[in-house]
């Protein structure tokens, strides 16, 4: 091989994933967020598996629930097995959708999250406005 080819898988090698970045699970590993973050300058961040107790943590999992499953970009199973895009709801703490009736149902979970998190948003000025009312 002559430099530049040698150069140019180099260059190649680096722009894709490492095989350990894909959580056989659903999702990405830390070596896959890494990579990312790293190629992109992006800052991803693990799942919200748990409950979407806290308004940042309502706003991730609504956000991801509602961009991925409200239009789902391909099938939830194929050849009999679940696909990466059903098997990320799993990387969310969420139950692998097989139909897209239950795509749309895990959706409409992430739009009550958003709303859930607006909700909080809004009360947190108006407590803010009140203790320094009372402490002024």
């Amino acid at each position: 091989m002559t430099t530049t080819k040698k150069s140019a898988a180099k260059k190649m090698a680096a722009n894709s994933m490492p095989v350990k970045g894909k959580d056989p699970k659903g999702g990405l590993t830390a070596a896959g967020r890494e990579f990312f973050n790293e190629r992109d300058g992006s800052n991803l961040k693990p799942g919200v598996t748990g409950k979407a107790d806290t308004p940042q943590k309502m706003k991730r999992k609504g956000s991801f629930l509602t961009r991925h499953f409200t239009n789902p970009r391909g099938p939830m199973v194929k050849d009999g097995e679940p696909t990466r895009l059903a098997l990320s709801a799993h990387a969310w703490g969420e139950p692998v959708p097989k139909t897209e009736a239950q795509a749309k149902k895990l959706a409409a979970k992430g739009r009550k999250l958003l709303e859930q998190f607006h909700a909080a948003k809004d009360k947190a000025p108006a407590k803010k406005a009140a203790a320094k009312k009372k402490a002024g």
